[in-house]
């Protein structure tokens, strides 16, 4: 399969289907940092920048033209212009390129807010124009918690196939789907969990001055990342992704925590084992980690002793790294740690872009089918 991804972005199509064998034909992204982040990754690959001027000739046919074209004219969070924002008219031109190239398949991608907007209307512009242009299709809203990322992350599919419905249909509907059992309702959980640190260090090692508000955790020398396996507790915004908190591995009580008598500080008690997890200790014999200010009568620092529970005066929360952000969209770790302007890329743009992309898992799921069908119709002839 070959395709032409426009509006870029950090190119989370590219990550989910060159495992796939597929090859990108080019890229047309304009940001300065995910253009960067584009030639670090992909050097062989033309950027094309701005879209709307490519003819075809500049990339040669292709199979496939993906775009997550700015959602910011579509979503609850902004002022909803829709397809009279310039950034909402990008997805017209989105139609009148796929119009241009005319490949067999089509994806884009955008928030649910597109669904309601102007009564449904500017969603049915879109829908309108493909079908003009020749194309069946099928759109679905697919949350990434259910594909393979610790975080909620809802937005809209649309897949167009050329002169049928039903292959676009075939990708993105599942037969079981649609059987009418929904699985029970769950209700939301009413609590934040309790806060670590409001600082943690750039790679996540703990200082002692770092533990300094929260409730007190049992954690190893470096934060426990975020995986796949993790609960979907963060929210994920245009600009940025971050989390409410971060759950370690339990609270500690003052009866799992002793007095080190060199430095008046509460350290993890040798005792400390089982349940899942094994506090370590250092060469000397002490464990890896402080966890309180000096000790001083029933006062500990920030916290007060309760029936033998360390109970925080105040709470608070700390940022993910971009590092965890990558985690959370599916992309490896340090995707868009790359030189950027003669250093280090800085945490601003990889936070802002790490949020506007796609999420891998999805793109993934959704290439695998696109895949099967595409071999399922040259079979047939």
């Amino acid at each position: 399969m070959r395709y032409l991804s426009v509006c870029s972005g950090i190119e989370a199509a590219t990550v989910a289907w060159k495992p796939l064998g597929w090859e990108a034909a080019a890229f047309a992204e304009i940001e300065p940092f995910p253009s960067a982040v584009l030639a670090h990754h992909y050097p062989q690959v033309p950027n094309l920048g701005d879209f709307t001027k490519i003819n075809g000739d500049e990339c040669g046919a292709v199979d496939l033209l993906v775009a997550g074209t700015p959602c910011q004219a579509f979503s609850v969070a902004g002022q909803r212009a829709g397809l009279d924002d310039e950034r909402g008219n990008l997805t017209l031109e989105f139609l009148r390129l796929a119009g241009r190239l005319r490949p067999a398949w089509l994806v884009w991608e955008n928030v649910p807010g597109v669904l309601s907007l102007d009564g449904g209307r500017a969603f049915g512009t879109i829908l309108g124009t493909l079908g003009q242009l020749g194309y069946g299709f099928a759109y679905r809203v697919l949350d990434a918690q259910y594909l393979g990322v610790p975080q909620r992350r809802r937005r809209v599919f649309l897949v167009g196939y050329l002169g049928d419905w039903r292959p676009a249909a075939a990708v993105l509907l599942e037969r079981h789907s649609l059987s009418g059992n929904s699985p029970p309702g769950q209700e939301k959980g009413a609590e934040v969990a309790g806060a670590v640190t409001a600082r943690f260090g750039r790679n996540g090692g703990a200082a002692n001055d770092d533990i300094d508000c929260g409730r007190v955790f049992y954690a190893p020398a470096v934060t426990p990342s975020v995986t796949s396996s993790g609960p979907p507790f963060s929210r994920t915004g245009n600009a940025r992704v971050e989390a409410d908190a971060l759950v370690v591995a339990k609270t500690l009580t003052s009866r799992e925590l002793r007095l080190d008598a060199d430095t008046q500080t509460l350290v993890v008690a040798n005792t400390l084992r089982g349940e899942g997890f094994d506090a370590s200790e250092d060469g000397t014999g002490r464990q890896n980690l402080v966890v309180a200010p000096p000790l001083t009568g029933n006062h500990y620092g920030d916290h007060e002793s309760r029936e033998g529970l360390l109970v925080p005066k105040a709470l608070t929360v700390r940022r993910l790294t971009p590092r965890e952000c990558e985690r959370l969209q599916g992309f490896p770790d340090d995707y868009t740690l790359i030189t950027y302007r003669g250093k280090p890329a800085a945490d601003g743009p990889r936070y802002k872009a790490i949020g506007n992309s796609m999420a891998v898992p999805v793109m993934r799921w959704i290439g695998r089918r696109i895949g099967a069908m595409d071999e399922f119709i040259k079979r047939r002839g």
